[in-house]
């Protein structure tokens, strides 16, 4: 199993990334990530315990939270187009190191996988990014890319 910790958005939130993301992917190529993927990670844990991994996300007791998608990048390490707030609030970096994050945290979704670097990239759409829940995810890897299987949902008070 590839565990991981996540935040989906709303439909309507995920649909406008989509569409960006299709936009941007004309000019810079890459496999945008369907609307139905797109994700905010906060704890990969890989091959972890999953019953380790359900009494951490149980565990939490954190307050719901907001974050915006204020911009846009390409990381040429691993040629994504990702968009995410200027900063990471402090409540998603607390968040993820609660499930288990051991890197430094750095809020960001992604949008486009295998792109080739921008010229310039578009201002993303200004969302706000509500984090009700907390989602235990189970990362399936194809040939198509990866499909997601929901182990598990945690409600944030």
């Amino acid at each position: 199993m590839r565990l991981f910790f996540a935040s989906w958005p709303s439909a309507g939130v995920a649909q406008a990334l989509a569409r960006w993301a299709g936009e941007v992917g004309k000019a810079c190529g890459g496999r945008a990530t369907r609307a139905q993927h797109i994700h905010l990670t906060l704890s990969f844990l890989g091959d972890a315990d999953p019953e380790l991994a359900r009494s951490r996300g149980a565990a939490i007791r954190l307050a719901a939270l907001a974050f915006r998608i204020e911009q846009a990048r390409y990381w040429a390490h691993n040629r994504i187009v990702w968009a995410g707030p200027l900063e990471t609030p402090a409540g998603l970096q607390v968040l993820a190191r609660e499930l288990g994050e051991t890197r430094e945290f750095a809020a960001h979704v992604t949008l486009i996988r295998k792109a080739r670097p921008p010229r310039t990239l578009p201002p993303p759409p200004a969302l706000e990014w509500p984090v009700t829940q907390v989602t235990l995810v189970n990362s399936i890897l194809g040939p198509e890319g990866p499909s997601y299987e929901v182990l598990e949902t945690y409600a944030l008070p």
